[in-house]
């Protein structure tokens, strides 16, 4: 098994020819990819952590101890390799809920309608034909970008963003609260306006008329 690190898209290669693991990984990193390479599909299901029931050869289960912390983007295996067949891979990557969102690629020396059809209807994304050029990895990105998005957008929300937000919104309720609370004034003042000069003209009436009532004789006031 062989890893080339410190790329943005990580590809696990299978293939049993170390000719054809050679020259699929020169490609792939010539793409910018991290490769991981095995040569079998019994190594590339261990790779991912997941391991095949002895007793029954179609069940899979998670091995824990040896569970790579990984992140794959996509697998690209040969369609015919002893043991297990790119097709029976294939397979057993759709069956497990936790990697069969990952795009799968089969490879192939032999143009077989019915092997392309079925690998196509189990959920492969591409059928190559070998010898695989670079212009064939082009097709892989946008397969590779499918797994990468969907697992940024299953992140969660930070907690901080939201606790953030409410402060701001309080402050916009305190501060139209403040614009209201002028108007109140204004209105009270223009309606005590009228009230305070129809009071100082009752007092004026008054005086005036008390001054009427008052008896005057020849240049005699007499105070009541």
């Amino acid at each position: 098994m062989v890893m080339e690190t410190e790329s943005k898209f990580h590809v696990l290669a299978v293939d049993d020819s170390l000719f054809d693991r050679k020259m699929i990984e020169r490609l792939l990193q010539k793409s910018s990819c991290q490769v991981t390479t095995v040569d079998s599909g019994s190594k590339a299901l261990e790779f991912l952590g997941l391991r095949v029931d002895d007793n029954d050869p179609n069940a899979l289960s998670t091995s824990p101890q040896i569970h790579q912390e990984v992140e794959i983007n996509l697998i690209i295996t040969d369609y015919c390799m002893p043991g297990m067949t790119g097709y029976d891979l294939l397979k057993k990557v759709k069956e497990s809920a936790a990697f069969r969102s990952i795009p799968v690629v089969i490879m192939s020396s032999e143009n077989v309608p019915a092997r392309i059809s079925r690998c196509l209807e189990e959920g492969a994304e591409e059928f190559f034909l070998k010898p695989v050029k670079l212009a064939d990895l082009t097709k892989l990105k946008p397969h590779m970008m499918k797994t990468k998005l969907k697992k940024e957008s299953e992140k969660p929300v930070a907690i901080e963003e939201i606790v953030v937000s409410k402060p701001e919104i309080e402050k916009e309720e305190d501060s139209s609260v403040i614009e209201i609370l002028p108007l109140h004034q204004e209105l009270e003042s223009e309606q005590l306006e009228p009230m305070l000069s129809s009071n100082k003209r009752k007092a004026m009436e008054e005086v005036i008329s008390s001054d009427r009532s008052r008896p005057k004789y020849n240049d005699i006031t007499t105070s009541v």
